[in-house]
């Protein structure tokens, strides 16, 4: 008899939070809160600062007097550090599965299929990860994906398995899966998110154990065949295929609000440019070319004193190029038809779209010099800036101005990616 299939989930434990502890032992324990870009918004929190009743998203000066009366370390996003982090984790756990999937900053699918003990394996895994990295992490193992997250649901806060931060859906008995998902709410379900969960509680479906044993055909004829695909996934027929090699973007989106009000051009200029520079670079780290790029301002729509205005132009790019210069020069003439004077702008930012493989563009003989040797500089760029740091060599057009720039006033250093910036040990 074949063994059933092991898919892993692994995900680390509040993983922004789990970062900064890595390098400041003081704050294990301690509540800690993550922002968003400008310090605005609450966008990670610690076990603690959850027991707190702080909720995600929350705005930081709506909670600061309850952050201060119990103590919360607080802290601006450090995504050098947070990126660097995810880094590490993903190259050990590569080491642990010939086929992993990696989905998101914090979290990894592996295939322990045909593995003789894969609990003991995901153990191994958990205590190799935490004494490499520091980084905590939780592991759910079943047949399918989607059940592998539901497991790492149950490894991270489901007694018993939160103990030891693995649970394996193999090595429960139907009955005992029965009442785990039956006190389970459908929410928890991969893919149902609140507004899909609320329409499935209106059928009286309420439950992880309602929907799987929900009649298929009537779900399929109200909700498609995700909704079929998610009920066999639930009930341990695998649907979703692993990922060993994510697929290309079709559109890269790089954008920023302001710290404050931007109103000059030149800061909207070097706004505009420092966005085609990331949005090429994340281009090129996927080998494509990209046939148009859109650029967007818009102001405060909160401020209703301010005259609003959200405008946008698509600028074709032909021939289709990967070239960050090029690029900027476009996204320049866009931006300046497209600009009212005399606004309190919020935000800006870029879009590329009619993204193709490399391999697809015809080549120009008759090429001038100057666009063959541009073709070489970018990869250059982009490894310099890989070793030494982002933004180490850019373009002048990105230091036109200042004042658009990101509020990261309690920003920790980036220990992994700055020389300046690294541990002391005394």
């Amino acid at each position: 008899m074949n063994a059933p299939r092991s898919i892993a989930l692994v995900d680390c434990n509040n993983f922004y939070a789990s970062c900064e502890r890595v390098f400041n032992p003081k704050l294990e324990g301690r509540p800690i809160v993550v922002l968003s870009n400008n310090d605005g918004c609450i966008v990670a929190r610690s076990n603690e600062a959850k027991a707190l009743g702080i909720p995600m998203g929350a705005p930081l000066h709506e909670w600061q007097q309850h952050i201060n009366k119990h103590r919360v370390a607080v802290f601006s996003s450090n995504y050098a550090l947070y990126g660097d982090m995810s880094r590490r984790v993903m190259r050990l756990l590569s080491r642990y599965s010939p086929n992993q999937e990696i989905y998101s900053i914090d979290e990894s699918f592996l295939d322990l299929t045909g593995m003789i003990a894969p609990t003991e394996h995901a153990r191994i895994l958990r205590a190799d990860i935490r004494k490499r990295t520091g980084i905590p992490v939780a592991v759910g193992i079943a047949p399918t994906k989607t059940l592998a997250k539901l497991a790492n649901h149950c490894a991270k806060r489901i007694k018993p398995w939160h103990v030891a931060g693995v649970c394996n859906f193999n090595e429960v008995s139907e009955p005992d899966k029965v009442q785990l998902f039956a006190s389970l709410p459908v929410g928890e379900i991969w893919c149902v998110g609140s507004r899909l969960s609320a329409k499935l509680e209106q059928l009286r479906i309420h439950t992880v154990e309602d929907l799987r044993t929900a009649p298929v055909r009537r779900l399929r004829e109200q909700f498609g065949v995700v909704m079929e695909r998610i009920i066999s996934e639930i009930n341990g027929v695998s649907c979703i295929e692993m990922e060993e090699v994510a697929p290309n973007k079709q559109q890269i989106v790089s954008s920023r609000s302001f710290a404050g009000l931007v109103t000059d051009m030149e800061d909207l200029q070097a706004s505009i440019a420092t966005h085609v520079s990331r949005a090429s670079e994340k281009l090129r780290h996927q080998d494509c070319i990209a046939g148009g790029i859109t650029v967007f301002i818009r102001t405060n729509p909160f401020r209703e004193q301010d005259k609003q205005l959200s405008n946008s132009i698509l600028i074709p790019l032909s021939p289709p190029t990967d070239d960050t210069l090029t690029m900027q020069e476009a996204a320049h003439a866009g931006l300046k038809s497209i600009y009212r004077d005399g606004l309190n702008y919020k935000k800006a930012g870029v879009m590329l779209s009619d993204i193709r493989d490399k391999a697809t563009r015809q080549i120009d003989l008759f090429q001038p010099e100057e666009a063959t040797r541009r073709e070489n500089l970018n990869p250059v760029l982009d490894i310099i800036n890989l070793k030494y740091g982002k933004h180490t060599i850019r373009s002048a057009a990105e230091l036109m101005g200042n004042n658009w720039r990101m509020r990261q006033e309690k920003r920790s250093p980036c220990y992994t990616t700055s020389w300046a910036e690294l541990a002391i040990v005394r």
